[in-house]
C-alpha cells in the first residue's frame, strides 16, 4: 500500500507556459522559481525575464549528482523569498525540465504556507519528441519564450 505524499494532498494548478509568461508580465509580485540542477541551468539554459525587469530564482529541488531531494529545500527557498520581500500570498511559478519536479516543489512550498503555488506545465523543455529530443514539442523553449544559455 502506497502512502500518500504531500503532492497527493495539495492541489497545484498546472499553468501553460504562455499563461505563465503573461502572469509574470502583468503582475509585478509574481515569481518564477527554477528547481532544476546547476548543470541543467548551465548547459540547457534558463528562462530570461530581463525584459520584465525580473530574475528567475534558482534553487535545486534535487541535488546533483546524487539526485536526492534536498531536505533543506523549503527552509532555503523560504529564506530566499523572505529576504526578497516576497509575501506568502504571492503567486509563485515553479519550473523544471518537464513539470514533475516543479510540481513536487510547489506542493512542498504550499505545505509551508505559500498559498498561490503553481506548476509550469511542460516545464522548460517539455516531453520527448519522436526522435527522443526535448525542447521541440512543448514547454518554455518550444513556445519561443525568452531564454538564455546559463
Amino acid at each position: 500500500m502506497r502512502t500518500k505524499g504531500l503532492a497527493d494532498r495539495v492541489n497545484i494548478e498546472d499553468v501553460p507556459v504562455e499563461e505563465t509568461w503573461a502572469r509574470l508580465k502583468n503582475d509585478a509580485g509574481t515569481v518564477l522559481i527554477d528547481v532544476r540542477t546547476r548543470p541543467e541551468w548551465a548547459f540547457v539554459g534558463l528562462p530570461d525575464l530581463s525584459t520584465l525587469s525580473k530574475r528567475v530564482v534558482t534553487i535545486e529541488w534535487q541535488t546533483f549528482p546524487d539526485n536526492r531531494i534536498d531536505p533543506g529545500f523549503v527552509e532555503k527557498l523560504s529564506g530566499l523569498l523572505e529576504g526578497a520581500g516576497v509575501a506568502k500570498d504571492a503567486e509563485l511559478f515553479f519550473i523544471c525540465r518537464s513539470g514533475a519536479r516543479s510540481h513536487a516543489a510547489a506542493a512542498a512550498m504550499a505545505g509551508a504556507g505559500y498559498t498561490r503555488c503553481r506548476n509550469v506545465a511542460d516545464g522548460f523543455e517539455g516531453p520527448l519528441d519522436p526522435t527522443q529530443k526535448r525542447g521541440q514539442v512543448a514547454g518554455w523553449k518550444a513556445a519561443g519564450l525568452p531564454w538564455r544559455q546559463g
